[in-house]
This record gives C-alpha cells, structure tokens and sequence, in this order.
C-alpha cells in the first residue's frame, strides 16, 4: 500500500508566499485607505491632478456630511455675527451659514435597521428551514431546495419592476417594513443553503439522545442543535449583513425619503460647484464602520464556519 509523504515548504517557498500574501492585502487595502485620505482632504486637494499623497488634514468632509449649508450674504454674515464653534468656522470660510442637520444620519439609521432586521429575520427563518430539510423528509427536497437556490441566479433588476408594481399596490414602497421583507427573500435562499450544510454536519444521534432524555423536539433543536451550529449562523449572518448593507438598485427604485438607506444617498451629495468628494469619502468611511465592527466580533467564527461544512464525517 502506497502512501503520500508531506514535505515542508522550504524557507525561501515561505518567504515567497508571505510577500504575495502581503503584496495581496496592500492592492486589496490601497482603494480603501484612499477614500480614507480623501475623507480628510480640502475639497482642492480632494480633485488635485496629479493627485496629493501629502496634504493639510481638515474635517472640512466631515462638517458638509452632517450639516446642511446656505450661502450667506456679507449683511447676513455680520446679523448672525462671529463663529462660535469650530464647525461653523470651517463653513464660513466659503461665506456660508449652517442651517441645521443633513439627512445623512437618517439614511445611516435607515440602513442599520433594514440591514440587522433583514438579517435577523433571514437567519430565523433560514435556521428553521435548513433544520427540516436536514432532519425530516420533506416531499420533493432535492426540487425544492433547487427552486430556493435557482432564486439567486437572477439579477435584481431583472424583477425590479414587478417588485415595485407589486409594492406601490401594498403600500410597501419607501417603507422599512418592505425593504426588510425584499432583503429578507433575497438572503432566505443563501441562509438555508449555508445553514443545511452545516446541520448536516451536527451528528444526529445528540437529538436522539435528548429525546430519549424527555426533551420535546423543540427543546432539542433550541438547546442542542443550536449552540453546535451557532459557527454556522455567525458566518451566515456575516454574509447576508453585507448584501443587505451594500445593496443598491432595490434602494434606489423602491426608496425615495422615508427608508431611503446610506448607498443610494452617499452619490447624492452635492458642495459648492459640484460633487462634494471629502464629504461622499467621509459617508463611505463612515458607511463601513457597522459591518466592519460586526465581522470583528465574529471572527472567529468566520474562518472556522466557511470551511466546516467542506468535509464530511
């Protein structure tokens, strides 16, 4: 019987694969750092040609994100008198007055409910799902889990407007109940498929032994199957966070005011004499801050639950 030996890699074969590993995470980090800078940057240094690796950092991106400005006139300017904070002295430099609060912190808000109640209810509903169709025999499961994957194969806008005909018909459009149901049938199918992988993997014969412990099969789902697959949940939840969170063309044609999200509204911001570019890179450095936070505090999850499902016992 022939077997297969495992060799070291050697150190110059190590040292080549950590530069390319490094080399990967700069390409890769590069655009981000760049709408970081630019956050921080003059609206002139923000469009410089050639582009300005060395500038005076301003808040001045920051300050135009979350107010919103008039231009004033010199007798305006003296009724209303000198600054008096650090942020009204960054707006009149351009002779303009703050005439209160942009609805970027209605958008971030909008986006951090429609995307975690997405996700919540994507999670609850794919965990039941993917439980029966790896315990019980369901009639027609090979067709049935086929259709629910089939629904990813489709773009979005290929059922954008039945969606937004069906909606206005509802009283859905522009609503954050809706878009938690749209987002919530967009990542049901991504959930099941993830969590019946996973399920799969969990010995059955735990369930039988709480079974004949006097746990109702409720019970033994809850306290047993749940705390195994709770690696499996947190990857999954990490994915369906990030289509929810980045989605764009069901925001833009379904929301106009009310649950109008972050994507649609960071394009939309407009400075003196055109496009307010520190102030879009400030909204999309802001705009990372939840998903980044909530993939950290699954970490270790993450890696573990991507490959558990790989290989079967």
């Amino acid at each position: 019987m022939s077997g297969y030996s495992i060799t070291e890699p050697s150190d110059g074969q190590k040292w080549i694969a950590g530069t390319l590993v490094v080399l990967y995470a700069v390409i890769t980090l590069l655009p981000l750092l760049w709408i970081i800078a630019t956050g921080f940057k003059s609206p002139s240094d923000s469009i410089a040609y050639p582009p300005k690796l060395v500038f005076e950092p301003t808040l001045e991106g920051y300050v135009n994100l979350f107010t919103s400005r008039t231009r004033a006139t010199p007798e305006m300017l003296a009724e209303v008198g000198p600054p008096t904070t650090w942020y009204d002295a960054i707006v009149r430099k351009y002779d303009m007055v703050i005439t209160g609060p942009s609805r970027y912190g209605e958008r971030f808000m909008n986006s951090l409910i429609i995307g975690f109640g997405s996700t919540f209810l994507a999670i609850l509903l794919g965990t039941m799902a993917a439980y029966a169709f790896s315990r019980f025999k369901v009639p027609l499961k090979d067709d049935l889990m086929f259709f629910i994957l089939s629904t990813r194969m489709m773009p979005p806008i290929a059922v954008a407007i039945p969606i937004f005909l069906m909606y206005r018909q509802l009283g859905l459009s522009d609503t954050h109940l809706g878009m938690i149901l749209l987002y919530t049938a967009v990542n049901l199918s991504l959930s099941v498929w993830l969590l019946k992988g996973f399920i799969d993997e969990i010995p059955v014969e735990y369930e039988e032994a709480a079974l004949i412990d006097g746990y109702t099969r409720f019970q033994a789902f809850r306290k047993v199957v749940l705390p195994q697959a709770a690696t499996g949940i947190a990857s999954t939840a990490i994915f369906c966070l990030i289509f929810a969170w980045n989605e764009y063309a069901f925001a833009v044609l379904l929301t106009s005011g009310n649950a109008q999200t972050a994507p649609p509204f960071i394009p939309t911001i407009i400075g003196v004499g055109g496009q307010d570019w520190p102030a879009v890179a400030a909204g999309a450095t802001l705009f990372l801050v939840p998903v980044m936070v909530f993939t950290i505090l699954l970490r270790k999850h993450l890696l573990r639950g991507i490959t558990f499902g790989a290989v079967r016992k």
